[in-house]
């Protein structure tokens, strides 16, 4: 076989001459180069160490972008080839019409190719499409950076400096955008009629709004199917944390289908217990309980904070809410009660909306009394965020967290499938992010819901 020269990745058409592939390696998947063509690169390749030149592997004049052109250059000369060769051809009238200079920007370099053109105009190539100057790949990296948190002229820097390919900031932003769609499909589709749990929180991004960067609330609902799953049901921004921008996101949710919620867990905003009320009649609040120790808190010094905690503990803890208000009683009549009574009266204003989960077993309980369900996912959330000193619009808030949520979940697929069928003790791979994520106990929690609440439960045991 004979190999083209490439000087770096500047190749020429070889007029219809494809290169076969070893199909007998079936140990190696994927595309193979022959053994002469591997002999003949590692032949160059160890000529050019030998000389002092630098050995590149990637970036422009790298052995993989020569490579990969030759390989691309031969695939479209036998896409024209059998264009001709078939109904395109028009009877044989059809003929090879010379190339067209061409630079596609891949994930390992810039290639330039020679696109082969026919007589009639009609050859359409597959391989490396009309108007496309980027490989999938290529925008593929492009969006893994982003979901990363990395900034679009970071990632124009990072292309540039590792694959040679120069790319504008505009062009890296018009590749993400690609996503935009994808993301409001995910944002609108349709939600089951039936969620048992749902929990919300809010995160803080900072996004250009005119002239100024203002501090805007992401507000992210998670609910908890009837099979213990955890879904991720919207990514709504809001120029600040309020009932009322919640109301808005709870709407969109009913109008997509969530026709009954039977516990909403949310860190006790002012009003907003009325607004999940209004939109699911009959649904509980529950008031988060860590949030409620954390606000208790706040107003106690460093040095009393361990003894509050501990003292706090009896009331959240309670067999029931008469015993819990007489723990809150107890604590107020200590002396670190009299000290801090804006911290008990913390817990007096949030009670009605506090003593929900008390009605419960422990494995209930567990479920309900914190919004840690979505605590830990907006923690890995928070880490993109903060990799980006500030966002150009809501829709790039989105995004990132969209794309953020894909690719964590792409990571832990694949830490969980290289430890598929090693023994259980072996096995440390993180488990799903969030998305399908069964919750620890769920089969207790659902028949204490089912044994406390028969009637809403009668149809769907």
């Amino acid at each position: 076989m004979t190999m083209l020269e490439s000087a770096g990745a500047e190749v020429e058409d070889p007029a219809g001459e494809v290169l076969p592939g070893n199909l007998d390696r079936g140990d190696v998947p994927g595309l193979v180069l022959p053994e002469e063509v591997v002999t003949s690169l590692a032949g160059q390749l160890a000529e050019r160490a030998r000389s002092g030149e630098p050995v590149a592997l990637t970036g422009p004049g790298g052995l993989l972008t020569g490579v990969i052109g030759q390989v691309l250059q031969a695939g479209l000369a036998a896409e024209l080839g059998a264009h001709l060769d078939g109904p395109g051809g028009d009877g044989g009238e059809n003929r090879r019409n010379g190339s067209s200079a061409k630079t596609l920007n891949t994930e390992v370099g810039p290639v330039r190719l020679a696109v082969p053109r026919d007589r009639g105009g009609s050859f359409d190539p597959v391989l490396v499409p009309k108007q496309a100057t980027r490989s999938d790949g290529l925008n593929a990296v492009i969006i893994s950076l982003y979901a990363k948190g990395m900034s679009v002229r970071d990632i124009a820097r990072h292309v540039r400096q590792t694959a040679g390919v120069d790319l504008s900031p505009d062009t890296i932003s018009r590749v993400t955008d690609g996503a935009l769609e994808a993301m409001r499909e995910w944002q609108h589709r349709p939600l089951e009629p039936f969620y048992p749990v749902i929990c919300i929180d809010a995160l803080v991004a900072k996004v250009r709004d005119g002239a100024a960067v203002r501090n805007k609330a992401v507000n992210i609902a998670v609910g908890i199917d009837d099979g213990g799953a955890k879904r991720v049901l919207g990514i709504w921004v809001a120029a600040s944390e309020g009932a009322k921008a919640w109301a808005q996101a709870l709407a969109q949710m009913r109008n997509r289908g969530l026709e009954e919620v039977l516990f909403v867990c949310c860190d006790g905003l002012s009003g907003l217990g009325e607004e999940i009320t209004g939109t699911w009649p009959g649904t509980t609040v529950q008031t988060c309980t860590v949030h409620l120790i954390r606000r208790s808190l706040n107003y106690a010094s460093y040095g009393d904070r361990k003894a509050m905690a501990a003292g706090l503990r009896a009331v959240y803890t309670a067999c029931d809410a008469d015993a819990a208000y007489a723990a809150l009683a107890d604590f107020s009549g200590t002396a670190l009660g009299k000290k801090y009574p804006a911290a008990v009266a913390v817990w007096e204003r949030a009670w009605d909306r506090f003593i929900p989960f008390l009605e419960y077993g422990p494995a209930m309980r567990k479920v309900l009394y914190t919004t840690n369900a979505i605590e830990s996912f907006n923690r890995e959330m928070r880490k993109v965020l903060k990799t980006r000193t500030q966002f150009p619009n809501d829709d790039s808030v989105a995004k990132t967290l969209w794309l953020a949520i894909l690719d964590a979940e792409e990571k832990r697929a694949e830490q969980r499938a290289r430890q598929a069928g090693k023994p259980k003790a072996q096995r440390d791979a993180v488990p799903r992010l969030i998305e399908g994520h069964v919750t620890q106990g769920w089969r207790e929690a659902w028949g204490e819901m089912v044994a406390r609440r028969p009637g809403r439960f009668a149809d769907r045991a």
